[in-house]
């Protein structure tokens, strides 16, 4: 009997999105920098991708982490956007997506800011449905996907969480 893809699962490496934008003066708010609106329409863009490439299906956006501006981004910056999906549920995936501001004309990047997006994959019908199961490649892979569900678990207000 042939398995399907739920059941075999995927691997998080054909989930990955680079995204880069130059950052333009239309993008920037009073002070100078690029506004923060701006850099969460991408990173949420880019977590879309991933999520819809994991599950091949479309997938809509239900959480965002809390997402610190560790550095602004200056306009003229070129703006690399990555995302992944770290953690995987029945009908949602955690997308960890991380932001980097490069200087074009020297190659300094700065990390600004990173968070995590939940998205729910749906069917045609637009009601969630099933994703493949996440197969762990790395450490580091199973680190995320165990702390995801420990994030899961404080959303939904269960008070265990495994370490």
């Amino acid at each position: 009997m042939k398995k399907n893809n739920l059941e075999l699962g995927k691997e998080s490496s054909g989930s990955h999105i680079h995204l880069a934008q130059l950052m333009l003066p239309e993008h920037a708010n009073p002070l100078g920098n690029v506004h923060g609106g701006i850099i969460m329409k991408l990173a949420d863009e880019a977590g879309s991708l991933a999520a819809m490439r994991y599950a091949g299906k479309h997938a809509v956006t239900v959480f965002v982490e809390s997402m610190t501006f560790d550095e602004p981004v200056q306009v003229g910056s070129l703006l690399h956007v990555n995302a992944h999906v770290s953690w995987v549920g029945r009908t949602s995936m955690e997308v960890l997506v991380r932001v980097d501001a490069e200087n074009p004309l020297t190659g300094h990047v700065s990390e600004t800011n990173s968070a995590f997006f939940v998205y729910v994959a749906l069917d045609h019908q637009r009601r969630p449905t099933l994703v493949p199961r996440l197969i762990c490649e790395t450490t580091k892979e199973k680190e995320l996907m165990v702390d995801g569900e420990n994030r899961r678990k404080i959303r939904l207000g269960k008070s265990k969480v495994s370490n």
